[in-house]
Parts: structure tokens; C-alpha cells; sequence
């Protein structure tokens, strides 16, 4: 066990502390988004810009720019998230758990070529795709665009995008060495699936709050 935890730490070894820390916190602020999403809990937007908020100056330091992009986006779209999250369709039932609609999923398609055409660009502009993560790193975020766009409108399909991303992000922060995030993405991998579960239990139907 010692030697798991030497490898881990040797991948640090050039990392200054402060970034060690951040990214600890980050990692948990984003389980807890994600944690809170599956339960259909508002909370999932406040946790999530605490958690995004610290990955755009980490991404940014390591010269991750898609996912650095990835994370202001989710940053904005948490705050829509969250305003759509509390309309109500009654006095006491707020918006409910729905499939995407045709209209969505032409939006969809849009969104994540739209964000694969832009993300090359960064890379370019900045001379970036020097490695195959850059373009690894293109696909995951188109991916994750369309999922969090998703998340923010309640439908259920966003979990089918986290899933994908996720599984694709594991092994990308492992070869980046960020190993903490790389084992976050582990996490997000398996509540993807059970909160692609949970809120098919819960389709259409309203909930009166958004605590639980």
C-alpha cells in the first residue's frame, strides 16, 4: 500500500503545495456537486461553482485550456442552472425531470460541434495541440458542454454525456498527473450511472422541494 501511495505523491513532486491543496478542495466541492445533482438537489450549483471556480485557475497552470473552458462554462451555466432549477410549475412544485426534446437534441448536436470548432481554435491560436491530449481534451469538452447545458434543463439524458466524459477524463488526468482528479473522475463515472437511475425513477414528476 505504501507503494501506491508513493507513486501518487511522486507525481506532486514538481507541484508547488498551494496547488496540492486546491485541487483537493476542488475535487471535493466537485464530488459533492455531482453527489447533489443525483439526488435532484439545488445545492448541486453552489458546490459546483466553488469546485469550477478553483479548476479554471488550475487548468489554466497546467495548460489544459479545453477543460479550463469546460470549467467557466459550468461556472455560468451553474447560475442558470440554478435560476431554472427554481421555477415553479404551481404554487408548490417546481420544474420536473424530463427526456430531450427533438428541438433539444438538434441543439445538442449543434453545441457540441460549435464547442469542438472552438476549443481547436484556442488550441491553435495558442499552439497547444502538441500532444494527443490536446485533442482528447477537445472531445471531452464538447461532451461535458452539452451534458452540463443538459443538467442545468433537467434532462435526464445529461447523465449519458457524464458518463462518456468521464470515462474518457479518467485515464487523460492520470497521464497528466493530476492524479486526485483523475480518481474524482472515477467517482463521477459510478454517480453518473446511479443518478442516471435515480432521475429516470423520478421522470416528469414534480418535486415540491429541492433539499432533500
Amino acid at each position: 500500500m505504501s507503494h501506491i501511495f508513493d507513486w501518487i505523491f511522486a507525481q506532486y513532486a514538481d507541484t508547488p503545495d498551494y496547488l496540492i491543496v486546491l485541487e483537493m478542495i476542488g475535487v471535493l466541492f466537485g464530488f459533492l456537486s455531482v453527489w447533489y445533482a443525483k439526488k435532484e438537489n439545488i445545492l448541486v450549483f453552489p458546490t459546483g461553482i466553488i469546485s469550477t471556480g478553483i479548476f479554471v485557475y488550475i487548468l489554466w497552470i497546467f495548460g489544459l485550456l479545453g477543460d479550463m473552458l469546460i470549467n467557466a462554462y459550468y461556472f455560468s451555466m451553474s447560475v442558470y442552472g440554478w435560476y431554472v432549477w427554481t421555477r415553479k410549475v404551481d404554487a408548490t412544485h417546481f420544474i420536473p425531470i424530463t427526456r430531450t426534446t427533438d428541438k433539444e437534441k438538434v441543439w445538442s448536436i449543434a453545441l457540441f460541434g460549435g464547442t469542438v470548432i472552438f476549443v481547436a481554435v484556442v488550441y491553435i491560436v495558442f499552439e497547444k495541440f502538441n500532444n494527443w491530449t490536446a485533442y482528447v481534451d477537445t472531445l471531452t469538452t464538447a461532451i461535458f458542454f452539452v451534458g452540463m447545458w443538459l443538467m442545468a434543463r433537467k434532462k435526464l439524458e445529461n447523465w449519458t454525456y457524464w458518463i462518456i466524459g468521464d470515462i474518457i477524463s479518467v485515464p487523460l488526468y492520470l497521464y497528466k498527473g493530476l492524479i486526485f482528479t483523475s480518481l474524482q473522475y472515477l467517482l463521477f463515472t459510478v454517480i453518473a450511472v446511479y443518478g442516471y437511475i435515480a432521475w429516470k425513477k423520478h421522470l416528469n414528476k414534480s418535486p415540491q422541494t429541492l433539499l432533500r
